[in-house]
């Protein structure tokens, strides 16, 4: 599912607004942000560090 709608679900249910995800089935889904916590996990194990550092005088570099 798109984190689009993810965040469109929280605007509509802050708006009070009783949203939610039915399966094929019409049993409501858990939509949960595992997807990112899996990533990390992932990156986690095999050793992936996607952060990088800023440097502070970046600006200064562009040619």
């Amino acid at each position: 599912i798109p984190e689009s709608f993810k965040v469109l679900l929280k605007e509509l249910q802050s708006l009070c607004l009783n949203v939610e995800v039915l399966a094929a089935d019409g049993t409501p889904m858990e939509l949960s942000s595992t997807d990112d916590d899996e990533l990390d996990h992932a990156n986690a194990a095999l050793g992936i560090n996607l952060s990088r550092d800023e440097r502070p005088d970046a600006e200064t570099d562009v040619v």
